[in-house]
């Protein structure tokens, strides 16, 4: 791979490795009992698609370092992306979330193989929920086995379990905070820990650790990969709202039916008067009640009560300063100049996307 950052040839690269690695993983796992085949099939699903940032993140982190290109290296980035499958595959079930990618999520996928079961649901939500926990502990493998020395992989081991402990505060800090009042710092806070953190800043910092990088180093790491991270997922939560389902691959009343703690929602709330609040109580209880949520009409209203009062452009507002105080971190950081030029076409890509 040359310095010139090629986003297409970097994913090309990881997702070799992880349908290599997946698809043998999975083989083993199915050659148990032919039972298992359908849970196989999922683990192989969980990894068919992706951007690829969190393992990019990861690589920059080894190269702004001064290190060079590394088959290993790459190896040892594609477990940050199982990292991403399995939090994926938990959060799907925890959100009840029935499309991603564009494909019917796990526990849903799930449901023929367990079609005879006496609680058809709750068995193809467990299934899921163990896809989830086997990924997670396929990312610690494919890390260990990534072909990168001891000493290397030792630097950065600590590092993981500061990752999986804040991904999953995050996550505990969402389901404590759904159906709660709207706050903006308290969904940041959940925005920052459920994503920015595991996205951007942890894969960063272990692809540092990976090489030795310093203290000064790794500081403007955080300073540039947190606000990136936060960027990252107020762009996700417009996404999901106003962006269209062929391109996100999610359903539009995801956040809305189950009342998620966004910032995007905090900030409507707190623009708004008593007689939009009294409209969006109605609106959220509907979703609350219904079985199948609110239909598209009721989604309009939201969007129509957010838009009147300005909150997606508050967001947005919130986007552009976090980028540019990561673009300003970046500056600041002595780092080659194609590690520049990379970490700045990924905070781009990070910020400014359609999925």
């Amino acid at each position: 791979m040359t310095d010139r950052w090629d986003p297409g040839a970097f994913k090309h690269r990881v997702d070799g490795v992880l349908r290599r690695f997946v698809a043998e993983e999975a083989d083993q796992f199915a050659a148990v009992d032919p039972l298992l085949g359908p849970v196989a099939e999922q683990l192989e699903s969980a990894v068919a698609d992706g951007k690829r940032l969190r393992a990019a993140f990861c690589y920059w982190g080894w190269r702004a370092a001064g290190q060079p290109d590394s088959d290993a290296l790459v190896r040892a980035a594609a477990s940050m992306e199982l990292v991403h499958a399995a939090a994926v595959a938990h959060d799907d079930l925890i959100d009840d979330s029935p499309l991603r990618h564009g494909r019917p999520t796990a526990h849903l996928a799930l449901r023929a193989a367990v079609r005879d079961h006496p609680d058809a649901d709750g068995a193809a939500r467990s299934l899921a929920m163990l896809v989830g926990d086997l990924l997670m502990s396929l990312a610690g493998q494919s890390f260990a086995t990534c072909g990168l020395p001891a000493a290397y992989l030792a630097r950065a081991r600590p590092l993981w379990s500061v990752l999986a402990r804040e991904l999953i505060a995050g996550e505990c800090l969402e389901i404590l905070r759904t159906g709660a009042g709207p706050d903006t710092e308290a969904s940041l806070k959940v925005v920052r820990y459920k994503t920015a953190k595991y996205t951007v800043e942890q894969p960063l910092l272990i692809g540092g650790a990976l090489a030795g990088a310093d203290g000064r180093l790794r500081e403007g790491y955080s300073a540039y990969g947190l606000p990136l991270g936060e960027a990252f997922q107020l762009r996700d939560d417009l996404l999901g709202l106003f962006g269209a389902p062929e391109h996100t691959g999610k359903a539009n009343a995801d956040d809305v039916r189950g009342r998620r703690p966004t910032a995007l929602l905090a900030e409507t709330w707190r623009l708004a008067r008593a007689a939009d609040r009294e409209r969006l109580g109605t609106l959220l209880c509907r979703a609350d009640r219904d079985e199948d949520g609110l239909d598209e009409e009721g989604l309009d209203a939201v969007r129509e009560v957010m838009c009147r009062l300005g909150a997606p452009d508050r967001i947005e507002d919130m986007i552009g300063v976090r980028v540019t105080e990561a673009l300003d971190a970046l500056r600041a950081l002595d780092v080659p100049a194609p590690a520049t030029a990379a970490l700045t076409a990924l905070a781009h890509s990070a910020a400014v996307r359609l999925s």
